[in-house]
């Protein structure tokens, strides 16, 4: 019985990603800004300890999370090798990420970063005020 759910728990932790992977990216965007407006683009953006989490787009963008708001940042070049799978390096100089910085993605199964992406503007969203 334990090899069973074992066996159960390694098919789901393979059909997960793959499932999420075949999402559409524009449409994975579009669920993470639903009822969001975009705000004009800023250069950079502050990483601090209470910062939220980044998420990867899959060929599209990544998006970090800061409070109310949600910063997407589409690289300036090679975004295509972006995979929602990937774990991202980030090496900020003081206490903000912004325009030209350098990030890597790693791929999560085999260790092996990917060659590195320059950032470009942030673009924020906020929550759409209730008229």
């Amino acid at each position: 019985m334990k090899r069973l759910f074992a066996a159960a728990a390694l098919v789901a932790a393979f059909v997960a990603p793959a499932q999420a992977a075949s999402r559409d990216p524009d449409a994975v965007l579009a669920d993470l800004l639903k009822g969001r407006v975009a705000e004009p683009p800023v250069r950079c953006i502050s990483v601090s300890p209470g910062m939220g989490s980044s998420q990867i787009v899959r060929g599209r963008a990544i998006v970090w999370r800061s409070g109310g708001r949600l910063y997407v940042n589409v690289p300036r070049g090679r975004a295509d090798t972006l995979d929602d799978d990937d774990i991202l390096i980030t090496e900020p100089f003081g206490s903000q990420l912004c325009r030209n910085d350098q990030v890597r993605p790693l791929n999560r199964l085999s260790r092996i970063p990917k060659a590195a992406l320059l950032l470009g503007d942030f673009t924020p969203y906020i929550r759409r005020a209730p008229k």
